[in-house]
């Protein structure tokens, strides 16, 4: 690793670059260190999902329901209400592009009939692919401080899908998807409109990790996957990712990336995005600036420290009226946009049939006792079991009842009285009576926006 790159990055959390043609390592630091996935969790979400309809035991018509259990996560969400039925093909779509945590727990469970179940699949699959560090507890990414990864897992994971399944490169090559009227942009779109050769894959964010991205890029008949862990911004993470492809598309890599082994440190406090922050207008400019990377070379990067932040002159991507001009940060630390945003268009679908689970679809040795008691038997959409309580999902469940009543009266225009005059929060629909929108719960938006506007607040 160059002196430039070490003193650099310094509040990058962890990082590995590698060649994906063979797993060789152009650049790391702290690739063993445990760390907090968040979305990237998703990558082995559809890892497994491309598995089951590689071996016949989904496909890509297949059904997928919002039961009560998922269509409870938290944000980021599609909010659809229970019981509506989609494709598989589209829940792919959805998780590795908007990230939505509703969809990806619904997809869990259309495939291995639980949640419990699919989540024994997805650490099955992370001892079989030798991810010797990663231990999963969902299939979303949201906090929970058991599930932990590295950096060099990650990159293993990674390097797996593309491989394995490069009809996943379809799914996470797209800007944002077009959901009936909504648009939703992934947070990945500006690396994948500005950056040349950009692939994808996926962002990832919560405050105990800041901000992740597993991304890759091709140039001439070279890929090479990025992992990046506990930027301080989604600026940081891309202008990053981005400087590691342009500086490593001129090495070679050197030693395999499994070959990295034991772990280099325990993941980072709770509240690390606050400790953490943005490194902000100056801070983007002075370590990311493409045009003082031509004048200077890589080598530039060696004298961005905070003195020469306070030195640097801000006239030149400021407003008139003093504010950050970001349209032209964008533009000199990544790129001005080579292709135009043009979002994909996703709908529900044709799904056929109903989610199960039947004798072999655990792999053997995986399946927990959640998972046994439900083998052989068909699981009605709203039937699926709910975790073991929790009382934060106790709590957020109750909050949520309480707005669905609020919105449901504000809709009828009287007070709810109880009883069977108020539909149940998150009922079932027959959506071939639905007017259009009405698969979203009322009251609880189409979607809401995470991470929170500003976390380091």
């Amino acid at each position: 690793m160059s002196l430039a790159m070490s003193q650099a990055r310094a509040d990058i959390g962890a990082y590995v670059l590698i060649d994906a043609s063979s797993g060789a390592v152009i650049e790391q630091e702290n690739a063993t260190r445990k760390w907090y996935p968040a979305s990237l969790t998703k990558l082995m979400t559809a890892y497994v999902t491309f598995k089951a309809i590689r071996e016949g035991r989904a496909s890509l018509d297949s059904a997928v329901v919002q039961s009560k259990n998922s269509a409870a996560e938290p944000p980021s969400k599609m909010g659809f209400k229970v019981g509506t039925r989609f494709t598989v093909d589209t829940a792919l779509k959805i998780i590795l592009i908007k990230s939505a945590n509703d969809v990806a727990v619904a997809l869990g469970e259309s495939i291995a009939g639980s949640e419990a179940g699919f989540i024994a699949m997805m650490n099955a699959e992370a001892q079989r692919l030798g991810m010797s560090n990663t231990r999963f507890y969902n299939p979303h990414g949201l906090p929970d401080n058991r599930q932990v990864t590295t950096a060099r897992d990650l990159a293993i994971l990674a390097l797996a899908l593309r491989r394995d399944f490069p009809e996943s490169r379809n799914y996470y090559d797209h800007p944002g998807i077009r959901f009936g009227k909504k648009t939703l942009r992934s947070a990945n779109r500006e690396f994948l409109l500005r950056v040349p050769g950009a692939n994808g894959m996926k962002t990832g964010y919560i405050c105990n990790s800041g901000y992740n991205v597993a991304a890759s890029a091709t140039r001439g008949n070279k890929t090479l996957i990025a992992i990046i862990l506990g930027a301080g911004s989604g600026l940081e993470r891309t202008a990053f990712a981005r400087q590691l492809f342009d500086e490593g598309f001129r090495k070679r890599g050197g030693r395999s990336i499994t070959s990295l082994s034991g772990t280099s440190g325990n993941p980072p406090a709770d509240g690390y995005c606050r400790r953490n922050k943005s490194p902000g207008p100056k801070g983007y400019m002075a370590r990311f600036d493409m045009e003082k990377e031509k004048q200077g070379g890589f080598l530039f990067f060696a004298k961005a420290n905070k003195s020469d932040e306070d030195k640097l002159d801000d006239s030149g991507f400021k407003l008139s009226n003093g504010k950050p001009d970001w349209a032209k940060i964008l533009d000199r630390t990544l790129g001005p946009r080579r292709i135009a945003y043009r979002p994909l268009d996703v709908g529900l679908g044709n799904p056929k049939g109903s989610p199960s689970v039947s004798p072999g679809t655990v792999p053997a040795g995986a399946a927990s006792e959640a998972v046994a008691a439900i083998a052989g038997e068909d699981i009605a959409a709203e039937d699926v079991p709910l975790p073991v309580a929790n009382p934060v999902r106790r709590a957020e469940n109750e909050i949520r009842a309480k707005m669905q009543l609020t919105a449901n009266a504000k809709t009828a225009g009287a007070i709810p009285q109880g009883g069977d005059t108020v539909s149940r929060p998150g009922a079932a629909v027959e959506l071939s009576k639905s007017s259009p929108g009405s698969i979203f719960r009322k009251g609880l938006d189409f979607t809401v926006p995470v991470p929170s506007p500003s976390p380091r607040k």
